[in-house]
């Protein structure tokens, strides 16, 4: 029997190396990597020409929005833009509205999904209300807790210490994340108020208050809290030099931590926030240079665990406020991760194998999404291939997501995502998406 499809000439990235062979799909998932004269008879035949297939890349930090938030993205949109930058899975925050908390929630976001995605979904949930919820929801198919320590968002406040042991320690039974948007409420409520009654309502008094002190303080506390609870947490958007310091220390005292870094966050800095207002807006905010060189000597050190993009997508018209205060932070970043990453491979400041292991192999097993990450033998089929050496400019008025601005706009690039398969199928080719809704999987 011929099975679905074999894509030839192509060059595959394995775990340890790249080998010039192809790879045979039957049923979404993989079923052989050999030379060609060793693969299967098939049903359809696809010629590569050479280029790279790489793990499909795992997102795990982005915000799809939809439901009351449907007019900045939806499933469908960020799905689309997913594929057009060669995320194949990624995994949606729980700050939406109505903010996922409750398994009720979580499964009606499931649903919405489950009849507009291009690529596969995985969630995340706030905490809720009761801690017996947290069972309910781990079960209903949440892949950790999304925590902030800046803001109440679900069912717990930052300020309520008791409370958060109790449920940390209830995650660490459950065997899942608490991923930590970190930074300190008492510390950034209190310099908010003190710049805003002194009238600073510009880019500086946004950093200012949402500073590095703010951010390695509630670092530490979720150190601790791991610390004294046995739970895993996640860091989310590390962004100085201070902060992987401390996530360091809590690895080398065997804490069970991890963390993550955006390419904005890599490669952009306080120069571009100043040139490009508040569309570069973000948060945390883009730090110094010198903060942008402790986290790439962090990236090659192995201290930061992976790249996500915190695709975080807004209506044009709330980045354009007069006040710092009213904007919405945040940019999309779907479109651009990949392609940014390959630019830095291609510049030699990342090797290929390492990026595969940023962005496929470690968000895999962090959020135990299993068959997926690698390219092996009875895995799914999840594939992003590049045109390794296709230099390109990036135009945000072409983005699939519905927020049509980047701080990268008009960007040279050097590597290309030509084609991208979920689970077998073709859902993007040549920057244009021809995957119907539902193709990509609820990942539970």
């Amino acid at each position: 029997m011929p099975v679905d499809l074999v894509l030839k000439n192509a060059k595959i990235c394995l775990l340890d190396r790249i080998v010039e062979a192809g790879l045979a799909i039957n049923d979404g998932r993989i079923v052989k990597v050999s030379k060609e004269v060793n693969l299967p008879p098939a049903c359809e035949n696809l010629n590569l020409k050479g280029n790279l297939v790489l793990p499909g890349v795992i997102d795990a930090h982005v915000h799809l929005r939809d439901q009351d938030l449907s007019y900045k993205e939806d499933f469908f949109t960020g799905t689309c833009a997913a594929a057009s930058g060669g995320v194949t899975t990624v995994l949606d925050m729980p700050n939406n509205m109505p903010v996922t908390m409750s398994s009720e929630s979580l499964l009606k976001r499931m649903e919405i999904a489950a009849k507009n995605s291009i690529v596969n979904v995985a969630f995340y949930s706030a905490f809720p209300k009761r801690l017996e919820e947290m069972r309910e929801i781990v079960e209903s198919g949440a892949k950790g807790f999304k925590f902030f320590f800046s803001r109440q968002i679900g069912g717990v406040s930052p300020e309520d210490e008791e409370s958060l042991r109790i449920f940390f320690r209830e995650a660490a039974k459950l065997s899942v994340p608490v991923l930590i948007h970190a930074e300190d409420k008492t510390f950034l409520d209190s310099k908010m108020e003190e710049l805003k009654k002194n009238g600073r309502c510009n880019i500086s008094a946004f950093s200012e208050a949402h500073s590095v002190e703010s951010e390695t303080k509630a670092i530490g506390r979720a150190v601790e809290m791991s610390h004294a609870s046995g739970a895993h947490v996640h860091i989310c958007h590390v962004s100085a030099g201070q902060s992987v310091n401390v996530v360091s220390s809590a690895k080398r005292r065997g804490i069970h931590v991890t963390c993550e870094v955006t390419p904005h966050h890599l490669l952009l800095s306080q120069y571009e926030m100043k040139h490009q207002g508040f569309i570069a807006l973000t948060n945390p905010p883009l730090r110094s240079e010198t903060d942008q060189e402790a986290l790439w000597l962090a990236l090659k050190s192995d201290v930061i665990d992976i790249i996500s993009s915190d695709h975080a997508p807004h209506a044009l018209h709330e980045k354009m406020k007069e006040s710092v205060w009213d904007v919405s932070t945040g940019f999309p970043g779907l479109e651009t991760m990949v392609p940014l990453m390959l630019t830095q491979v291609n510049n030699g400041r990342l090797s290929l194998l390492s990026m595969v292991r940023l962005m496929s192999k470690r968000p895999s097993e962090i959020f135990r999404i299993r068959g997926r990450g690698c390219l092996r033998e009875g895995y799914y089929a999840d594939l992003t291939v590049v045109n390794f050496k296709r230099e390109w400019k990036i135009d945000s008025s072409k983005f699939y997501s519905k927020a049509k601005f980047s701080p990268f706009n008009g960007k040279i690039v050097k590597g290309k995502v030509i084609k991208t398969f979920v689970n077998g199928q073709l859902v993007m080719d040549e920057g244009e998406i021809i995957g119907k809704p539902g193709t990509g999987e609820i990942i539970r």
